[in-house]
């Protein structure tokens, strides 16, 4: 229920970038997790602010990547196994053919190491101080499969400084959830792929 208002009220903002460190977790079964999160990074460089987004478990072209080329401030790199590996065009995670598109996802144990260094990548970043806000997309779901050690994680998190840190996927363990300062659960209530309705380009990808 939205607030009515009966009065005027003031909320007091704060522009200080020192006050920049806070925790994002945005999951959940609904879609819109990453689109959120470049809501989010779309924001923050509108202000200035430097982003650099990490997904994880993620190959090929996708419109916020298309998107962001032309946009200053922001970097999205890619650690899908795939992505890492150079794949064939046949084994992209989006493989535009004649036919339509195909999604193809790698196995849990092919994409390990790509997930590792993915986080290699967290610390890397996080541990240079010139970026803002860090989105590490879909890290929840390497998370939540084993591919990354939760102590691990929780290490990154504890240790993350001045830096804006969002971590996005579905089934985030309960121990990232303690440590952040936001949690958004997105829920599904009803999707187009029930009605046997195909991702569509520029709206699911």
């Amino acid at each position: 229920m939205v607030t009515k208002l009966k009065r005027q009220i003031i909320v007091e903002g704060e522009d200080n970038k020192e006050k920049l460190g806070l925790v994002h977790v945005i999951t959940g079964d609904g879609r819109g997790k990453t689109t959120s999160a470049v809501g989010l990074a779309l924001r923050a460089i509108g202000y200035g602010y430097k982003v650099y987004m990490i997904q994880f478990l993620k190959s090929g072209k996708t419109g916020e990547i298309l998107a962001v080329k032309s946009l200053p401030n922001i970097t999205i790199e890619q650690y899908g196994v795939d992505a890492l590996n150079n794949a064939k065009p046949q084994k992209t995670l989006f493989d535009f053919q004649s036919s339509g598109t195909q999604f193809v996802f790698q196995p849990d144990i092919e994409e390990r190491k790509a997930c590792q260094r993915a986080m290699e990548k967290a610390k890397e970043i996080i541990n240079s101080k010139e970026y803002d806000i860090i989105i590490l997309d879909e890290i929840n779901c390497a998370l939540d499969k084993g591919l990354i050690k939760i102590e691990e994680a929780k290490k990154l998190i504890e240790n993350h400084g001045h830096t804006e840190l969002i971590l996005t996927g579905r089934d985030v363990p309960k121990e990232i959830m303690e440590l952040a300062d936001y949690v958004s659960n997105i829920e599904r209530i009803k999707h187009p792929w029930q009605k046997g309705i195909k991702a569509r380009r520029g709206i699911e990808y």
